[in-house]
């Protein structure tokens, strides 16, 4: 578990750097999340990694039952009922959402440390392995740092702790195409070229289904931020297309 903390930990602080000094109109600033503020994809960033303290604590149901208690059950998807918790909790002092995210970043950290990597925990999803859950949340703030620099105007230079997120989404094909009701592909590889110039290497070479290009490229394809058009990705196989259109790193 510490190699996939540490890399949360990584991307959190450079989460924190980008909120550190900022002034009320920079927290309302709109973020590339449609719809929501620097300020809500903070508060959602808490919200969800006091989630996972729960279930890194076998508490999962508790700490939903304490989020959701002022939000009607009118969500029919998961990204429905992340934009009703916002909706319900935003509009506080910025401060304090500030500081709601940094304490979960820490309580969580300290959660996750304390599960052996193969234990099952509850989530929104379904069980998965602790480190998937730790691997998740990585994703996740990684996604919404980019959100927040955005909003910003500030480019961040991406980082080999991607490749953490790369593996998860190529984990995860069987999952996406079943959240889309579609059968699942055959076997799929991806050759990627980390940001510091090393290769990324996920399944057999021989696979019918290979996807190559820069790590970085397919990881914002996988968070649905960037078309595939605008990235230097190139593919071969039956189920490329596809692959590309479904893939995703979050529940």
């Amino acid at each position: 578990m510490e190699q996939i903390v540490a890399a949360l930990a990584e991307q959190q602080e450079e989460l924190a750097a980008l909120l550190a000094g900022l002034d009320e109109p920079g927290w309302a600033q709109p973020s590339a999340c449609e719809g929501w503020s620097v300020a809500d994809v903070v508060l959602h960033l808490a919200q969800t990694n006091e989630m996972a303290i729960g279930s890194a604590r076998d508490d999962f149901h508790g700490a939903m039952a304490r989020l959701v208690d002022s939000v009607r059950p009118t969500a029919t998807n998961v990204d429905d009922g992340a934009a009703l918790m916002v909706a319900a909790q935003r509009g506080g002092p910025p401060v304090a959402v500030h500081e709601r995210w940094a304490r979960s970043c820490e309580v969580l950290r300290a959660a996750l440390l304390a599960r052996a990597p193969g234990d099952r925990l509850t989530w929104v999803a379904g069980e998965m392995a602790a480190r998937t859950l730790g691997t998740t949340r990585l994703a996740e703030t990684w996604i919404h740092t980019g959100d927040a620099a955005a909003g910003l105007g500030v480019a961040l230079e991406p980082a080999d702790r991607l490749w953490h997120i790369a593996r998860l989404a190529w984990r995860t094909i069987p999952y996406a195409f079943d959240r889309a009701g579609e059968p699942h592909p055959g076997p799929v590889a991806f050759e990627l070229v980390a940001p510091s110039g090393a290769e990324w290497s996920f399944g057999e070479p021989s696979a019918p289904t290979v996807i190559r290009g820069p790590g970085h490229d397919l990881c914002q394809v996988a968070s649905r931020r960037v078309p595939v058009s605008d990235t230097a990705l190139t593919w071969d196989g039956p189920d490329a297309e596809s692959i590309l259109a479904l893939i995703r790193t979050w529940a």
